[in-house]
């Protein structure tokens, strides 16, 4: 049960943060584009679940998804709008899957293949994306109000978070988590001239910090779930 569940939250990491392109994360207040989005997570979910006369969990998670991005789609984007979003679907379908297995005598036990592949990938999905997304969330407020002024290529920000994380999830599945150290060492030199202005120096400690700090529960919740039997 506990790998079912793994799986579930793979699959949500997965089609939320790796197969929902921008158009489709802001045309979700059209109906055919929310049913698309919502159509990717149930076959993300029936494909890794891999239970294949199991239609009843995908067909739940293409109504609840539609239902909780509806909700969404009229809420103000914040930190806590996107944690709650992510919270509620994943806390709908768990919900459903142990009454599905109460009444089907434990039939929800994981049989898949490829386990360790599946939550590896999709845990390095959610530390470089997906929390890219909570991480912007949570500081866009400083630029919006002008209380920094930021320049640079387009997006650079985000490729620089997102490679940031990406060498962390690699550190400490190679063993190497104290080389997370140099790397904070050397964004320090490297931004060694923006921190001295106090503004923007909060602004950098904020995303930096919250950055690596989700990159390294990511990681050892991902190593965690490879443990699961």
């Amino acid at each position: 049960m506990m790998r079912f569940m793994a799986v579930l939250v793979c699959a949500q990491m997965l089609a939320d943060f790796l197969l929902q392109p921008g158009w489709m994360a802001e045309g979700k207040r059209r109906p055919a584009i929310l049913a698309l989005h919502a159509a990717i997570h149930a076959a993300a979910v029936y494909a890794l679940l891999q239970c294949w006369t199991l239609w009843q969990i995908p067909a739940f998670v293409f109504l609840s998804h539609a239902l909780v991005d509806s909700c969404k789609t009229r809420a103000q984007e914040t930190a806590w709008a996107f944690v709650i979003d992510q919270a509620s679907h994943l806390v709908l379908v768990i919900s459903f899957v142990f009454l599905l297995s109460w009444d089907t005598c434990g039939a929800c036990d994981w049989c898949g293949c490829g386990y360790a592949i599946i939550v590896v990938i999709a845990g390095f999905i959610a530390a470089t994306r997906g929390a890219g997304f909570l991480v912007a969330t949570v500081v866009q407020r400083l630029v919006k109000e002008k209380i920094v002024k930021t320049e640079g290529l387009d997006n650079g920000g985000r490729i620089i978070g997102e490679l940031e994380r990406a060498l962390i999830y690699l550190m400490i599945f190679t063993g190497n988590a104290a080389g997370i150290g140099f790397l904070v060492t050397a964004k320090s030199i490297l931004r060694y001239k923006e921190t001295r202005e106090p503004h923007l120096a909060e602004y950098v400690l904020i995303g930096t910090l919250f950055s690596f700090t989700l990159a390294i529960a990511i990681a050892y919740a991902t190593r965690w779930a490879l443990t699961l039997r």
